[in-house]
């Protein structure tokens, strides 16, 4: 078990992060019109106003506290004065809501490409796959989550999070994650199975996201109606009456 460990939790992650920046980079190159969510918005748009702001909101607080929970270590907390009991029950409600909400987004999608014809016509196979991980990657999220806050069994903390800072270092703490109960382990493998198959599949719209937009300055638009000086014509004003055109064709 050792070597299985050691595999998995020293070099697995290293070759997942390979084929991630390997196989966006050659998406890039090959297929860069591809890079687009292939949207059916024209099939259906009632159920994706709901279902996609609600899931992509709700994942990116997810992502967010990953974030802090991963990369900010037990000590720095603790210097601002935040107990632990507070951190854990923020995780949990913060968390659990913030889970709960990308889950509940992610349904109503799956919901509307099984039950609208042309939408699930339109479904590729990576799209099956990647809707079925992320489904089962949020579940075991939420499942850790509430594990963990409610029992306070395990402190991730101690363990996944010092894994996971050791893997920039270089020297992976294989022994942190080997201690972890198996549904933060099943995460863990979900996600590295998640970003291998990131650049192949149409979640490689993630890199197109317009943030350009928040720093592009304003565009003033001028009315070409007030530029122009107005013109006359014989029911809105007086002035000279347009000749007749028969005059017109002696002046010739």
């Amino acid at each position: 078990m050792t070597h299985v460990n050691t595999a998995l939790w020293g070099a697995l992650p290293y070759l997942v992060l390979a084929v991630f920046l390997g196989g966006t980079a050659w998406r890039y190159r090959y297929d860069r019109f591809g890079f687009t969510t292939r949207s059916s918005q024209l099939y259906e748009s009632r159920l994706l106003r709901v279902g996609g702001p609600l899931f992509h909101y709700g994942l990116f607080l997810v992502i967010g506290g990953h974030v802090v929970g991963l990369l900010v270590p037990e000590w720095f907390t603790e210097d601002l004065r935040v107990s632990e009991r507070l951190y854990h029950l923020n995780a949990l409600v913060a968390g659990g809501a913030a889970g709960l909400a990308a889950l509940a987004g992610l349904t109503v999608l799956l919901w509307r490409r099984l039950r609208v014809r042309a939408v699930r016509a339109a479904t590729s196979r990576s799209d099956v796959a990647v809707h079925a991980l992320l489904l089962v990657v949020l579940l075991a999220g939420l499942t850790a989550t509430t594990s963990s806050g409610l029992s306070g069994s395990y402190d991730y903390r101690l363990g996944v999070s010092v894994w996971f800072r050791s893997l920039f270092a270089l020297d992976p703490d294989v022994a942190a994650m080997r201690a972890a109960p198996a549904v933060y382990q099943l995460h863990a493998l979900l996600a590295m199975a998640l970003f291998a198959l990131w650049p192949f599949s149409r979640l490689v719209h993630a890199f197109t996201a317009p943030l350009g937009y928040l720093a592009r300055p304003y565009i003033v638009y001028r009315s070409r109606a007030r530029s122009l000086p107005p013109t006359r014509t014989a029911t809105t004003g007086p002035g000279p009456a347009a000749p007749h055109r028969s005059a017109r064709r002696r002046a010739r």
